[in-house]
């Protein structure tokens, strides 16, 4: 299940520079999604992270798979969930493993871990080329 930049801008309240989901290639509503986000060498944050040497900045890998499960919640929970908004509350066991450069594509894959009302507990990971590059659990809610 293919999902455009413009479908997901209909399920979250991001939007450039700080929509880091690029498109949707998998999901199970309420289970998992795998989606992905190209890192374009133009993106603001590479002038200054770090100059002559630019490396996408960890809080944006885990920002992005935040966003991924922010999808996955809203596809799951679309009626209940008009007029809610998404906030991060909460970061466990975040590693970062490999630095991803400039023109890379990351997949990630995000998976609920356990839900409760509207709060959701997912694991996350993300993939340069079939390498784990950053994982976590991310805890969310719907405000």
């Amino acid at each position: 299940m293919f999902m455009s930049k413009d479908e997901i801008k209909r399920l979250l309240p991001h939007r450039e520079p700080f929509l880091f989901v690029d498109g949707v290639l998998e999901m199970e509503p309420g289970e998992r999604i795998v989606a992905f986000k190209v890192f374009h060498p133009e993106e603001e944050f590479f002038k200054g992270h770090f100059p002559g040497n630019p490396i996408v900045p960890g809080v944006i890998i885990v920002e992005a798979l935040a966003q991924a499960g922010g999808i996955l919640a809203y596809a799951s929970e679309r009626e209940g969930l008009k007029g809610k908004e998404p906030a991060l509350v909460g970061l466990d066991n975040v590693k970062f493993r490999k630095f991803v450069l400039p023109g890379r594509e990351i997949k990630l894959e995000v998976k609920v871990l356990k839900r409760r009302d509207r709060v959701w507990r997912m694991k996350g990971e993300a993939f340069d080329d079939g390498v784990k590059v950053a994982e976590g659990e991310i805890l969310a809610t719907l405000l």
